[in-house]
């Protein structure tokens, strides 16, 4: 736990959301993985989720233990308190590094010498007057290792993201067909990416989460691309209860399923993405175009001059064309 007093950053002042705070208390907690994430990669009929969702939403895990925090500080000084968890324009970063946790690295991530790159962070705003901890100092110093890991070319600079290129953005927030460019530099990766994170030399001093609500779920860890496809919304739900990918909706998820599918090089798997060409989502539809015409050219063939004409959703019918 760092103390941050009030701050001039120009970029997060948190009056603008409370004008009674006076400082801002940040906490970080370590969801570290048991090994590299990337080397998933490696077996392109599996799914990758990103790290942080293989298991409970982090939102519901942080927010009550801020609350306990929270009412102690609020018992010992007598002022009121709020907390925010990723739910406010609160910019946990720079507040972060303002703080003492760590600096915000070239990937824009905050990097802690004692947790490399995997922290979730979270903040106490306090009507109290509290002492500040020094601020953190930059230490990547020449390494551009998380720059030239990102799979998308997501950074024009150090320290500056495009969102609009970058992996985690295009499968969870990205409501539409994902742009062709990225389709194949997506891999396997269905819901976020790690590789910038994970490609950080300080993560040498990380460590494993302790918290088990944190501990990836085993059927979170690998899952079959082929499984994945198969999903409806009921099982969807079902799957990824309590869990932050049932936020982006079973359509999002399976679009992202398929442009995996499409990626995985394994003719086989052709018959998956057809299976999908019926389905009621024009998103899924658009992508099981997509990722049939990657691993059986001719079945997508044949299913164009059964399909093409008479599908009703012009996106669809695009990809239909591309793919001719």
């Amino acid at each position: 736990m760092d103390w941050l007093a009030e701050t001039p950053e120009r970029r997060a002042d948190p009056r603008a959301l409370w004008p009674e705070v006076r400082s801002v208390v940040m906490l970080g907690l370590n969801y570290g993985p048991e090994e590299d994430p990337r080397a998933l990669q490696a077996r392109p009929d599996r799914a990758a989720i990103s790290v942080y969702a293989r298991n409970r939403d982090y939102h519901d895990v942080i927010k009550g233990r801020l609350k306990t925090v929270a009412q102690k500080l609020a018992a010992r000084t007598g002022a009121a308190v709020k907390v925010f968890v990723d739910t406010a324009p609160v910019m946990e970063k720079p507040l972060a590094a303002a703080a003492g946790l760590g600096w915000q690295g070239k990937h824009t991530n905050l990097v802690s010498r004692d947790y490399g790159s995997w922290l979730f962070l979270g903040a106490i705003f306090s009507a109290a007057e509290l002492p500040a901890d020094a601020a953190e100092r930059d230490h990547c110093g020449s390494c551009r290792a998380c720059l030239d890991a990102c799979p998308t070319d997501a950074f024009p600079a150090p320290y500056r993201l495009d969102a609009r290129r970058c992996i985690s953005y295009l499968t969870i927030e990205h409501k539409g067909p994902i742009a062709p460019e990225f389709r194949a530099r997506l891999g396997n990766r269905i819901y976020g990416c790690d590789d910038c994170l994970a490609a950080c030399p300080w993560n040498k001093f990380a460590r494993a989460a302790r918290e088990m609500k944190l501990k990836a779920r085993p059927e979170f860890e690998a899952p079959a691309l082929a499984d994945l496809a198969a999903l409806d919304d009921a099982g969807f739900r079902a799957l990824f209860s309590g869990s932050p990918v049932k936020r982006i909706g079973r359509d999002r998820f399976v679009r992202n399923v398929l442009y995996a599918l499409g990626n995985a090089g394994d003719a086989a798997l052709g018959a998956v993405a057809a299976a999908r060409l019926d389905d009621p989502s024009p998103l899924v539809r658009g992508a099981a175009v997509w990722a049939l015409a990657r691993l059986d050219p001719a079945r997508a063939a044949a299913e164009r001059a059964l399909r093409a004409a008479a599908e009703p959703d012009e996106t669809v019918r695009a990809e239909w064309e591309a793919a001719a």
